[in-house]
């Protein structure tokens, strides 16, 4: 038995789908009226008096997915008689939001629910509320694959997106006395109208076990693996539909179980726990996003994880998806596996195993079609980020997958060796094995030597990429590296999210610039139009109103809806220095309380955070302590009232995105240079009409070229100075002591001003900032503090700043997800659209 095998017989191909099926649903108030009380009354099984919201917003959702469907199935034949090329994209996330809103945009179903519903008694509002968004990624990697799908469905290019159904998702943060406490996030609790489970397709995957050396029938040795334990991996389909272009892609989530799930003879003996103990064991594989990897038994967690998607992935698209008798050579011109970071990559050695193990290939051979079939992603340049695997795991896990490496890394060698004769400190870099702290597989090396292209997410992250973080690859294939900056999806964060701002859009330009951003240029002219900024601001603060209301409901958190809103929204880590901007704050509130400004001078703000930190992060889970202890001292102290405030809603969400980002007057992106790989917080943003303070990082760099150093408050250290400075010996401390404002605010802290009963002092962030300090904080505090007073000037003349903000989205087009798809086409995947005949 293979590791990787069809646990039940597959269902009918998908060259058995019958046009005359494909029936879409009519189009009419009426229509929708009887569709949905047919699915209330026979699909929830309850009468109209009788249902709860719940009841009824699944009878929506599976109402609305019908006027999808049809256009599924389409797809799925088309694309099954034309074979053309496909992206497959391999990712650990996928942050997809609520999918309600999105079904309706693409189906243009909006005014005949809103009023079939009315008809009924209902609202939209209320059924839309009652959905669960899906918890499947950590931030900004989830939500780019989740834009990237939505673009490619858009734009009629064939795509199956793959990846986890994790049960219980990322974390639900709360805030137990301002610290982070993390809960489970059932999220399907309650049902998910959106998925189409398939357990006939399901996929045996394999782990553990040994290798033997077997001579075949043709008398050649070949390896192969014998397992020792085996999971099954359910397939939860899941429709991507393009923006009213007739055109529906897939997303594929595998959910793990056992291939055994219940032993009756040990229930029938009384022993109920291990009556159940394979289907426990099997469903911790796909139970929790990335699983708190400090012990052992994490760290074997996730590469289980890993492997176990890559591996029904792969399978499932050989099996599934390729016609029968395909001849795997040509699996180049069908396919390409888009590894979205290094969570996916292996899959490269899992794909080599195929081809020889089960397909009967020889090594040259299946190299030459691997090599074909991967690209590599690389969204960080923080070298602890960069996966390794130790060879005792992944040998322990997956014995042959470790051989292939093994043979993979001695023939890459082998031609750095003959291309670099004698450089053995070279050979030593290269090599995708690491010998020390402890013999290692690095993944990114792996990504590298293998896939076709490597690409960066912005222009300076692909520059870091080559120079800093793979040099020696850059500078052995240097024309296999090259730049994709990301980008975000226009129907979500703007049309769906900024329904004010869309229309004011719309009626300016047309609404042509849903599907075709660089149309917000037609913008410009507006920007020195009076009357239209009146009308801009006039939208700001409708989003500004209904964000009070959210939060007010959601978090019993009163919003002033009359003060500049600047926001930092993003995962909490300390090179995206959080620190900073609470540094910031403290200093602020550190001048009134000691007289040095009078509070009438401080320009009226609402600062805004959104952050989660990673359950095993100690020091990002501090900083979060001490923002809540700076927000609830501030927002307590009278003499700031209508001057300061500090929230921090918890569990920052895309569904709280949707409704904060267009409120934002300011977007804080205020990394160290050189740290971020792109963003895409601040693209949102920028596209939203919030003006951004930011150093030269990742994608802050093309923002501040587009929209122009007038509409940018740009401080910092640059990339170069940042590498000269710690090449030079940093010292925090010396920075501390020359600049007064800068030791007033971290004696405040130290004090325990912010401790509540003064007898903690957030002594790890204090000592941190002081002593290591390794993003560099205090170096660009006063650079920072400076930036800031431009912003209350710039913020005290309001016609000028909704100038720029006009113009920040007038001139942001270029980062569109759409945009950012058609590089990847045209630079990395070559797949073109399947456009109608």
């Amino acid at each position: 038995m293979t590791d990787t095998e069809t646990a039940i017989t597959p269902a009918p191909r998908r060259d058995a789908l019958d046009s005359r099926d494909l029936t879409a649903p009519q189009r009419s108030v009426d229509a929708f009226v009887n569709d949905f009380m047919r699915e209330l009354n026979y699909g929830q099984g309850v009468s109209l008096a009788r249902s709860s919201v719940n009841d009824q917003y699944l009878a929506l959702a599976r109402t609305v997915r019908h006027h999808l469907q049809a256009r599924w199935m389409t797809t799925l034949v088309k694309q099954w008689d034309l074979q053309a090329k496909t992206v497959c994209y391999l990712s650990a996330e996928y942050l997809l939001g609520r999918q309600l809103d999105n079904a309706l945009l693409a189906s243009d179903m909006d005014d005949i629910v809103e009023e079939g519903l009315g008809q009924l008694g209902m609202t939209l509002g209320t059924l839309r509320g009652q959905e669960i968004e899906p918890g499947l990624g950590n931030g900004g990697l989830g939500r780019l694959a989740a834009c990237f799908i939505d673009s490619l469905a858009t734009m009629s290019v064939p795509c199956i997106g793959y990846g986890i159904r994790y049960e219980y998702g990322i974390f639900r943060q709360t805030f137990v006395d301002g610290w982070q406490v993390e809960q489970s996030d059932p999220w399907l609790a309650l049902g998910n109208p959106w998925e189409f489970p398939h357990p006939e397709n399901s996929v045996r995957v394999q782990f553990g076990g040994h290798t033997e050396k077997v001579t075949d029938d043709n008398g050649v040795e070949r390896s192969t693996w014998v397992p020792e334990w085996d999971v099954q991996g359910v397939p939860y389909n899941y429709m991507v539909p393009g923006y009213r272009n007739g055109r529906v892609n897939t997303l594929r989530l595998w959910s793990a179980t056992a291939t055994r799930a219940f032993d009756l003879a040990s229930f029938n003996s009384g022993d109920y726990v291990d009556a159940v103990r394979g289907q426990t064991f099997a469903e911790k594989i796909s139970a929790v996003l990335y699983p708190e990897d400090s012990t052992p038994q994490g760290k074997e967690l996730r590469l289980q994880q890993q492997y176990f998607f890559v591996a029904c992935s792969l399978h499932d698209f050989i099996d599934q998806v390729l016609p029968p008798e395909f001849d795997l050579r040509l699996l180049p011109e069908r396919a390409i596996f888009q590894l979205n970071d290094t969570h996916p990559v292996i899959a490269v050695p899992e794909l080599m195993r195929i081809l020889m193990d089960e397909k009967g290939f020889e090594w040259a051979d299946a190299w030459a079609i691997t090599q074909q079939c991967f690209a590599y992603t690389c969204h960080t340049l923080l070298p602890e980020a960069l996966e390794v695997w130790p060879v005792e795991v992944l040998g322990r896990l997956l014995p042959r997958h470790l051989e292939i490496v093994y043979r993979i890394n001695d023939d890459f060698l082998d031609g750095v060796r003959a291309r670099f004769p004698g450089d053995e400190m070279r050979m030593r870099r290269m090599s995708i094995i690491a010998e020390f702290p402890e013999r290692s597989v690095r993944m990114a090396y792996l990504a590298t030597v293998a896939g076709a292209k490597v690409n960066g997410v912005a222009e300076l992250h692909s520059q870091l990429l080559r120079d800093k973080v793979l040099p020696d690859f850059s500078d052995y294939w240097p024309d296999k590296f090259t730049n994709v900056t990301n980008g975000v999806t226009p129907r979500r964060f703007v049309r769906l999210a900024n329904r004010q701002l869309s229309n004011l859009i719309t009626e300016a330009i047309g609404p042509g610039w849903v599907t075709d951003l660089d149309r917000l240029e037609e913008l410009e002219p507006f920007a020195d139009d009076a009357s239209f900024r009146e009308r801009f601001r006039a939208v700001k603060k409708a989003d500004k109103v209904r964000l009070a209301k959210l939060l007010r409901t959601r978090d019993s958190i009163e919003l002033p809806t009359d003060m500049m809103l600047d926001i930092m929204v993003k995962r909490l880590h300390e090179y995206k220095r959080q620190t900073l901007k609470l540094l910031h704050i403290v200093t602020l509130y550190q001048q009134v309380i000691s007289g040095e400004v009078a509070v009438e001078d401080i320009t009226p703000r609402v600062f805004a955070f959104g952050a989660k930190a990673a359950p095993g992060y100690r020091m990002a889970k501090e900083i979060i302590g001490l923002i809540n202890a700076v927000g609830r001292t501030v927002n307590e102290d009278k003499r700031l009232e209508g001057r300061l405030n500090v929230v921090f809603p918890a569990n920052y969400n895309v569904t709280l995105a949707e409704k904060l980002i267009p409120a934002a007057d300011l977007s804080e992106q205020i990394s160290l240079a050189g740290k971020e790989a792109s963003g895409t917080g601040n693209m949102k943003l920028a596209l939203n009409g919030a003006l951004t303070i930011g150093t030269d990082d990742g994608a802050n760099i093309e923002i501040r070229r587009l929209v122009g150093d007038d509409n940018f408050f740009l401080f910092g250290l640059v990339e170069p100075e940042v590498e000269a400075l710690q090449t030079a010996g940093y010292h925090p401390a010396s920075y501390y002591e020359k600049d007064p404002t800068l030791r007033a605010a971290i004696d405040l802290i130290a004090s325990g001003a912010f401790s509540g009963d003064g007898q903690y002092s957030f002594e790890p962030v204090v000592s941190n900032l002081l002593n290591d300090d390794r993003f560099l904080v205090l170096a660009d505090y006063a650079a920072y503090l400076e930036a800031q007073t431009r912003v209350d000037a710039a913020y005290a003349d309001p016609d000028r700043w909704s100038r720029s903000a006009i113009l920040n989205v007038a001139r942001c087009g270029f980062f569109s997800s759409d945009r950012a798809m058609r590089d990847y086409i045209d630079r990395i995947w070559h797949t073109p659209p399947v456009l109608d005949d």
